[in-house]
């Protein structure tokens, strides 16, 4: 069995510190603002658990939680919230709009894939997915082949 490592990024955060940020972050935008239990609730664990995460993040200075309060991203774990959701859109994009994988299951591919790998991958593969949609898949036809062709190699 082959062991994936994590790539080194802004942090030095497992996948599942970075989902917090992650969840701080879209939290915040949907709802203005982000607490204990809505951060368990979105990431269907204990609060306890958020507790621990929480007073983990804030002595790395990447969130500012008053007991019983709000919780908030600092500078630097807004960064990286926003690095690691930025990674996550452009896998799923490319998962789900080039490789026609199906909506949910690109989406939950593109998290697990964004702890995984580096910014400058995932740059990389942005770019081969404007480069083929610019060049050679111009006609609604070249996408329609395309989608066929990997369709053909399932089987």
């Amino acid at each position: 069995m082959v062991k994936l490592r994590r790539v080194e990024s802004l942090n030095n955060l497992s996948a599942s510190l970075e989902n917090y940020l992650e969840t701080i972050a879209m939290l915040k935008r949907k709802k203005h603002y982000a607490r204990i239990g809505d951060i368990a609730k979105s990431l269907n664990v204990k609060s306890s658990s958020v507790n621990v995460a929480i007073n983990f993040l804030a002595e790395k200075n990447l969130v500012i939680h008053e007991k019983y309060g709000y919780v908030d991203l600092t500078d630097k774990g807004e960064k990286i919230a926003l690095e690691v959701q930025r990674k996550h859109d452009i896998l799923y994009q490319f998962l789900h709009n080039l490789l026609f994988i199906d909506n949910v299951v690109a989406d939950k591919e593109a998290c697990e894939i964004e702890h995984l790998v580096g910014i400058e991958t995932v740059h990389k593969l942005e770019i081969l997915h404007t480069l083929l949609k610019k060049y050679f898949l111009t006609k609604s036809e070249d996408i329609v082949n395309l989608e066929e062709y990997l369709n053909k190699w399932k089987e």
